[in-house]
């Protein structure tokens, strides 16, 4: 896997290529800023870039609208967002517009080097990885509106794991249900939302991810 950071801190750039090299993954490219990002992945073509979502000159969202314009250009190349605290709107903005090989992690999750590695492959492999909070997060403000009081408390669990990128036979394993029961959960989840089923794991989790941030 070919790998190009953005991330404006010099020491957390150079930690995650120490961290990375040593996973035997190959770190093509290191800058800190979005411009810089841009003329990488031109020059490199890599098969990942780790962006962080504020960078100079502003520190707001270069990042983001860096990683914006790749997915936009170079479609084949994944994208895994670092951001220090939960900033839904940066995660709809990103997710809302791509339907695979998208990430959205909490910069705490570098430190763990077996996570980080395997969010990493499946963004490579075209799924879309959230952090575990961020999901938490935008539940727990829809919840607040309660547009999931139509449905069973099996339900949100299947719904939970779709957001967080599980494809059906994941679901199943992590319920301990059969393909089946999922596949009818699903449908009933859509039904309630007033959405149609699509194909593909991911365009469900956007589809879900849309309606949260509703």
């Amino acid at each position: 896997m070919r790998v190009v950071i953005a991330e404006d801190s010099a020491l957390l750039r150079q930690g995650i290529v120490l961290l990375l090299t040593e996973e035997g993954i190959d770190v093509v490219a290191a800058v800190g800023d979005g411009e810089a990002l841009l003329r990488a992945v031109a020059e490199h073509e890599p098969d990942v870039c780790v962006v962080d979502v504020r960078m100079p000159p502003t520190f707001i969202d270069e990042g983001l609208r860096a990683a914006l314009v790749i997915r936009s250009r170079w479609p084949e190349v994944g994208v895994l967002v670092l951001s220090q605290y939960v900033e839904e709107r940066y995660a709809f903005d990103l997710i809302d517009n791509n339907d695979n090989g998208v990430g959205y992690l909490l910069k705490d999750r570098v430190s763990d080097a077996a996570e980080f590695v395997d969010a990493l492959e499946r963004v490579d492999a075209g799924d879309t990885v959230l952090d575990p909070e961020v999901v938490k997060q935008l539940l727990a403000r829809s919840r607040k509106r309660d547009p999931l009081a139509a449905l069973t408390p099996r339900e949100r669990e299947v719904l939970t794991a779709m957001a967080e990128g599980r494809s059906n036979a994941g679901i199943a394993a992590e319920l301990v249900v059969g393909a089946a029961a999922v596949e009818k959960y699903i449908r009933s989840i859509f039904t309630k939302f007033g959405l149609q089923p699509e194909a593909g794991d991911h365009r469900r989790v956007l589809a879900v991810l849309r309606y949260l941030g509703a």
